[in-house]
């Protein structure tokens, strides 16, 4: 069995991590994608979807490798026809984390703050527009690294699962998710397959947790009645039974929140109602601003 992973220190982390609970011989095949080879431009700015995960699903089909395992926040939410989601494991806390301040409330003004992400870019400048947004790619060692050596940044916003991952949740402070809400199925992980390999599926089944796939499912759903991509401003949070989503124009100018109940049987419907409530708002006219 080979698992397709992309090379980041987290990407291979969590290759390994689905790897050890497999029980059976596998090989890691690390594969370099679009957004591991552009790391000069921030990713909103790169043409297309898929930037860490569509070399990875192209192995996938071809037989290269068998399972892919991708940072479900990354993964579109339209799947190439032959591929399908075979497992969502149990998810790790998916609020954003603050490296180098206690608080965006608390960072000084003119504090530079380092992001590539659109979505964090538009909410913290809705927040705190006093605040110097500086561009922020590479591993997340590296993101920590730069924010202690101050290379050019003061702070830096993260997820907490990376950190968490590496090992390096001690270097931050959780982030509100009413501040800077997270992106749709961050802190979790997708596991991908073949769509008719049932001996894999049937590998992968005890790594399935239903309660996080059902969160995901919601927050994934809103993404797709946007009509967004995992680099849209589009921002999602599930807190206990309730999905709340936010649009955000890129200039932080506007911000849009709105939530529903999620329904057990059907949480998706929870993602279609936000997304309406949103529309509603005005949604689609700010995304395409």
């Amino acid at each position: 069995m080979k698992i397709g992973t992309r090379g980041s220190q987290l990407a291979r982390w969590q290759a390994e991590w689905v790897r050890s609970r497999l029980g059976q011989a596998a090989e890691i095949v690390v594969i370099t994608t679009q957004g591991d080879a552009e790391v000069d431009r921030p990713l909103h700015e790169l043409e297309g979807k898929g930037f860490f995960t569509k070399e990875i699903e192209e192995a996938l089909l071809d037989g290269r490798i068998d399972i892919a395992v991708h940072s479900l926040k990354d993964l579109p939410t339209s799947l190439p026809e032959g591929l399908a989601l075979a497992a969502i494991p149990k998810r790790h806390d998916p609020r954003e984390s603050l490296v180098g301040g206690q608080s965006l409330a608390a960072l000084p003004p003119g504090t530079r703050i380092g992001t590539s992400s659109l979505r964090r870019i538009a909410q913290v400048r809705f927040m705190r527009p006093d605040l110097e947004v500086v561009p922020l790619r590479g591993n997340v060692p590296t993101r920590v690294r730069k924010v202690e050596q101050r290379e050019g940044l003061d702070a830096a916003l993260l997820a907490i699962a990376g950190l968490g991952r590496l090992e390096l949740g001690n270097k931050a402070n959780v982030v509100d998710p009413f501040d800077v809400m997270p992106a749709p199925g961050q802190g979790a992980l997708g596991i991908e397959i073949r769509a008719r390999d049932s001996a894999t599926k049937h590998a992968l089944a005890s790594l399935h947790d239903a309660e996080s796939a059902a969160a995901v499912r919601a927050e994934r759903s809103l993404l797709a009645a946007l009509g967004g991509g995992c680099q849209a401003p589009i921002a999602a949070w599930v807190d206990g039974a309730r999905l709340y989503g936010r649009v955000t124009e890129r200039d932080g100018a506007a911000q849009l929140t709105a939530s529903a109940n999620i329904e057990k049987s059907a949480p998706e419907k929870a993602g279609a109602a936000v997304a309406r409530l949103l529309e509603h708002q005005g949604a689609a006219s700010l995304l395409a601003r």
